[in-house]
């Protein structure tokens, strides 16, 4: 029987996560990249070659972009494609923090049909296909709060002013929570355990496409800076459980024009 899109991934995530797990909290080659906060490790590079070479057994053909070696950065709008980052929270897994995961996100024309996430160490599997979101298996929804005051809102990536636009956001929302992990953020909104979470610059695609389908199967929203239907080469993301959206976008334009 042919394997789906959304198996494939899943598949592929479990093998990325486990080759990660190996080596996690063990001795690492420690690089950076663009600063000294964007780090890489030899472990993302071969959990990345692991993980593409489970997607080519099943669909040789599709194009597949990912972080990590000389892989393809930029997302086709037409046709099927991969989404891959083999670690995501790679400062995390190199503190020794359970707080990363491998994921696989499957693309058509540019928007999501399949997308999954593993963290091995803390035994959770996000699952979305067409139609929900599931962890480890059982169903999952955003979280049902509608009073800004009780939200749990987790900022991404914020350019600017980073303490003038948390500030906002603390005045306006009940808690300020940072995993520092894009992933596994996501998850957490589309879960339910956080109720919205920002990012005011645009990020890669490999940090948010996964996550953001699983909000929306999840029944959530995840658009743009202007409130308009994310995509992956949005400026910003603004995602929610619904409740209070125009709320976070408001107070986003507002922090920006201090």
């Amino acid at each position: 029987m042919t394997e789906t899109r959304a198996e494939c991934a899943t598949r592929a995530a479990d093998v990325g996560a486990s080759v990660a797990l190996e080596a996690f909290r063990g001795d690492l080659s420690v690089e950076t990249k663009s600063d000294k906060t964007d780090l890489v490790t030899a472990t993302d590079r071969a959990a990345q070659r692991r993980t593409v070479d489970c997607i080519r057994e099943g669909f040789p053909d599709d194009a597949i972009v990912g972080e990590e070696s000389d892989a393809r950065k930029t997302v086709p709008e037409d046709g099927p494609a991969w989404i891959i980052d083999p670690i995501d929270g790679t400062s995390n897994f190199v503190r020794g923090l359970r707080v990363w995961g491998t994921s696989v996100a499957a693309v058509a024309d540019g928007e999501p049909v399949a997308a999954a996430t593993v963290f091995p160490a803390l035994g959770d599997t996000y699952l979305a296909d067409g139609e929900e979101t599931t962890l480890n298996g059982n169903p999952v929804r955003v979280s049902a709060r509608e009073d800004p005051e009780t939200f749990a809102v987790a900022p991404i990536l914020l350019g600017g002013d980073f303490g003038t636009t948390v500030g906002a956001l603390a005045e306006c929302f009940g808690d300020i929570r940072r995993f520092g992990c894009a992933q596994a953020t996501l998850a957490a909104v589309a879960g339910g355990s956080f109720d919205a979470a920002v990012a005011t610059t645009r990020m890669s695609p490999w940090d948010t496409v996964a996550g953001a389908h699983m909000i929306r199967r999840a029944g959530g929203r995840v658009t743009d800076l202007a409130g308009q239907p994310w995509r992956h080469d949005s400026d910003g993301l603004v995602a929610s459980n619904g409740h209070a959206h125009e709320e976070l976008l408001d107070t986003l334009r507002s922090a920006a024009e201090k």
